[in-house]
């Protein structure tokens, strides 16, 4: 009786491995890529079968290098305050968002604790190896990328200014137009200061700047459309050229250690 049982388990066994075998295509440094995950890389990228296997190679090679990162919850707090700060929106009020969208507050802490550990990978592992741009090198890249720099010529927006402070505050949460002077006016971006140019331009239509302390008063805008483009100077457009040479630079520096990674790794394609 014992021996029947004892066989019947091995068949199972080898059953349940057989079905497994057969939806992995890949193992990398021990962890599975199933022929469903290709697939899916596939649709949501729009790529094909070898560039959808290389995408999830790197994936795990990365998941790899970072299995000795650590973060704890107080970075993954902290980081959550900030983007919920940015958007101008309490915790509750993200976590409400967020079940309304359908996604659960703990996937998206865990979300954030990924994107934090990447982070830190690249700037211990990866960003040390690229070396800061000479003016030369930005004026090159200036002069083959000239029509990426431009910016529009005009910006629609509402101006809210209050002389209290707790007002402001309560307008952040509560968008109660009581609490504020509103004033519509259209700024053009080459009379505008470059500190709130630089504000307005990385705030997305329909979207509220942070609060400015103007000293008598406190103000804040909703931007509401950009219009018109014009192109940059060199000078003008340096901190944006500069930002855009470094995340091509980082792109390659990461396919280059990644590359690298995959020669020495342990990869078996079983299909």
């Amino acid at each position: 009786m014992n021996k029947i049982f004892f066989v019947l388990l091995l068949m199972s066994f080898s059953s349940l491995e057989a079905k497994m075998i057969d939806g992995i295509a890949l193992v990398v440094e021990g962890e599975a890529i199933t022929m469903a995950e290709i697939r899916a890389v596939q649709t949501q990228v729009g790529v094909n079968k070898s560039q959808a296997i290389d995408l999830l190679i790197q994936d795990r090679l990365q998941k790899s290098a970072m299995r000795d990162i650590a973060i704890d919850e107080t970075q993954v707090d902290k980081k959550i305050e900030e983007i919920a700060a940015q958007n101008h929106v309490t915790i509750p009020k993200m976590q409400k968002i967020l079940k309304q969208s359908g996604t659960s507050w703990v996937a998206y802490r865990s979300s954030i604790r990924e994107g934090l550990k990447k982070q830190k990978f690249f700037q211990t592992t990866v960003a040390t190896s690229i070396p800061e741009p000479t003016d030369d090198d930005l004026k090159l890249f200036y002069k083959k990328h000239k029509k990426e720099f431009t910016l529009p010529s005009s910006i629609n927006l509402i101006e809210y200014t209050t002389n209290s402070k707790e007002n402001m505050n309560k307008f952040i949460k509560t968008h109660n137009k009581s609490l504020v002077h509103a004033k519509s006016m259209k700024k053009q971006t080459k009379d505008t200061d470059e500190s709130l140019l630089s504000m307005l331009l990385s705030t997305s239509n329909g979207k509220y700047t942070t609060v400015i302390n103007a000293g008598d008063k406190y103000v804040i805008y909703k931007v509401i459309s950009k219009g018109g483009k014009v192109a940059m100077s060199f000078d003008n457009a340096k901190n944006a050229i500069t930002s855009t040479w470094k995340q091509q630079q980082q792109a390659k520096a990461v396919q280059d250690y990644f590359k690298k990674l995959r020669t020495r790794a342990d990869i078996q394609i079983l299909r």
